[in-house]
């Protein structure tokens, strides 16, 4: 039986590099949710990507996305993916 659990990473980038980070990111296909904060840490855009939702909300969010990089500097990128881990059997 496969158990699915819920990985954080952050990444910092450019405000000129936040579209394009953000597209690597979608495409790797495990991607959750991606959240855009900004230097101080503050939330700007929170985006959550479910199956069948990615392309009905990706071109918005990556409008959006573009807009908010305009205005600063350095982001970070939290994603939050999806892992898969097989259940491992434990013999008495």
């Amino acid at each position: 039986m496969n158990e699915h659990t819920i990985n954080t990473e952050e990444h910092r980038v450019s405000g000129e590099r936040l579209v394009a980070r953000v597209k690597e990111l979608i495409h790797q296909g495990n991607v959750r949710r991606i959240i855009v904060k900004n230097d101080e840490g503050q939330t700007i855009l929170e985006v959550p990507l479910t199956i069948g939702v990615v392309s009905a909300v990706l071109v918005p969010a990556l409008v959006a996305i573009g807009a908010i990089a305009a205005l600063a500097a350095d982001y970070t990128v939290v994603v939050q993916k999806e892992v898969e881990e097989e259940a491992v059997a434990v013999r008495p």
